[in-house]
């Protein structure tokens, strides 16, 4: 779900659009990220990279 979706009990408007400070605190709280606002599209791109990287190391090393 996401605020696009909710209404508001205090000002009945939109919660998206942030009208009152309630509105405002509930859509910051939504769009609170644990990862520092990464989506896991680029948490997992990021991955990736990180294990390509270690193989190119491992290959110049010579290991």
């Amino acid at each position: 779900m996401s605020c696009e979706d909710l209404v508001c009990a205090g000002c009945a408007h939109p919660v998206a659009e942030g009208r009152c400070p309630r509105c405002r605190a509930y859509r910051e709280r939504m769009h609170h990220n644990a990862f520092g606002g990464m989506t896991p599209a680029l948490l997992s791109l990021l991955l990736i990279v990180i294990f390509f990287l270690t193989l190119a190391l491992k290959h110049l090393s010579g290991a």
